[in-house]
């Protein structure tokens, strides 16, 4: 069981690589052509997010059932980062009014969050598209 967790926990970051660059290039084409604010932002930014928040789910039932070394503190933490830094523009935009809402803080958030989420696989000796595992 804790070998299909593992692939799993190593493939899945495919499918977040891939939710973050469709977010990406829709937040950058909303900024550039100053669109209004859409559901498909939204959709996009909240796909990525949740995909980073499984992944996590993910690493951290590795880690309780005894997959951890020393290593592996640098990947943890930026990749906590990387899903607070994620959530963040989604929980903002709620709470601002439909007319204030705009796809800035969704491009930023998804830069930096993808920044962080390379930096936590290097952290552990990986490349970005290595298919290694432990």
């Amino acid at each position: 069981m804790l070998t299909g967790l593992l692939h799993a926990h190593s493939g899945l970051r495919y499918l977040i690589l891939l939710a973050g660059a469709i977010a990406l290039v829709y937040a950058l084409f909303a900024v550039v052509t100053r669109r209004p604010y859409s559901r498909f932002l939204r959709a996009s930014g909240a796909a990525f997010a949740g995909l980073i928040h499984l992944q996590v789910l993910l690493g951290f039932v590795l880690i309780v059932s005894g997959r951890f070394y020393p290593s592996l503190i640098g990947h943890i933490f930026m990749m906590l980062f990387a899903a607070v830094v994620a959530q963040l523009p989604l929980s903002v935009m709620r709470r601002r009014a439909p007319e204030d809402r705009t796809a800035l803080p969704h491009l930023v958030s998804i830069v930096i969050a993808l920044g962080l989420i390379w930096g936590g696989i290097l952290a552990i000796g990986r490349g970005l598209l290595d298919s290694a595992l432990f």
